[in-house]
């Protein structure tokens, strides 16, 4: 049964539902530790089994934030 969340591996979404619940925060201001409990507490946000984040993901994650706030 297809899921109708999203992953660590679905930047779009994540930077997207990021900047709904977080409009007035600073990407580059967090540390990933922060980024990673801003992600993870998203309503949609359901990481895949085994999946893990690592700090690649996070810079995708918080390049393309940045990249859309501008």
């Amino acid at each position: 049964m297809p899921t109708s969340g999203f992953s660590w591996t679905d930047i779009e979404d994540i930077v997207d539902a990021l900047i709904e619940a977080h409009p007035d925060r600073d990407p580059m201001t967090l540390r990933f530790p922060e980024l990673t409990g801003m992600v993870e507490a998203l309503e949609d946000f359901e990481p895949r089994d085994g999946q893990v984040v690592n700090e690649k993901i996070l810079e995708a994650i918080q390049a393309a934030w940045c990249e859309e706030a501008e």
